[in-house]
């Protein structure tokens, strides 16, 4: 893996007419390949801290770089193509009007309904992605969520330093509601339906008057709400308590949707 990174790197710095393009197509086909199998993640947790893999970024790049245009499905005309469902080994269900980006990793027992989930997500086990939701390129989403009907998570490709959105494992993520630039949101978290949060959204923790930007900490439950400056309105999103029994029976997810394989 640390020679294939070591290679994407230099690709990735070189000046592309010094570069044998069959070559460099090769090793970006071995990243997708380990990306759809979930082998290696764009981002992941180490010592409690997320970490952005930004050689994996930069080879999905590349692909655009080296990579022609051909006609793909749905009548497409694009450089990247569809993930290929293995109806031999089924893992997850994808219902008609899913789209999902080559270079995805969907988890055991997902459902996808009709969404679009773009190139270099993670979506973990057992999770729905619901109706009209949109996943952007590279956004990590863990196990056991519910991304609701036409919540958008944000994507990130460039610039290539940047962190994706995050999103831990058994949260609940509300219909229309966005999640974007980079915001990591807790695990046994609830965001309420119709709720932006970006990387300056203030995050007022009601009972502690605690003032967050760009982390949703675990467990919190949180609205939409507004404070006032200069005689002012501004939006802002509001912890109204922490994830308790009543919250998680409202939130948690139906295994019978989740099927057996």
């Amino acid at each position: 893996m640390e020679n294939l990174k070591k290679e994407i790197e230099y690709y990735f710095e070189t000046d592309k007419n010094l570069l044998n393009s069959l070559e460099v197509i090769e090793k970006i086909d071995k990243v997708f390949v380990l990306l759809n199998s979930g082998e290696i993640k764009v981002s992941e947790k180490s010592s409690g801290k997320w970490v952005t893999n930004d050689w994996i970024k930069k080879a999905i790049l590349l692909s655009f770089r080296f990579k022609q245009n051909t006609k793909q499905a749905f009548d497409s005309f694009d450089k990247l193509g569809l993930l290929n469902f293995d109806y031999d080994n089924p893992r997850y269900r994808k219902v008609p009007g899913a789209i999902i980006r080559d270079g995805v990793y969907i988890g055991n027992n997902a459902v996808i309904m009709p969404s679009y989930i773009n190139v270099g997500a993670y979506i973990g086990d057992k999770t729905m992605i619901d109706i009209g939701a949109a996943i952007g390129s590279c956004a990590q989403i863990g196990a056991n969520c519910h991304i609701s009907a036409l919540s958008c998570i944000g994507g990130v490709l460039e610039p290539v330093v940047a962190n994706p959105v995050i999103i831990e494992d058994s949260c609940f993520i509300g219909a229309q509601s966005s999640v974007l630039e980079g915001v990591i949101v807790g695990e046994n978290s609830v965001i309420a339906s119709g709720v932006t949060l970006t990387s300056s959204t203030k995050i007022i923790d009601r009972a502690t008057k605690e003032i967050t930007t760009g982390i949703v900490h675990p467990g919190s439950v949180i609205v939409s709400g507004g404070y006032i400056k200069d005689d002012i309105t501004i939006s802002c999103a509001v912890v109204i308590k922490k994830s308790d029994a009543k919250t998680k029976q409202k939130s948690s997810i139906n295994e019978i949707l989740r099927d057996d394989f």
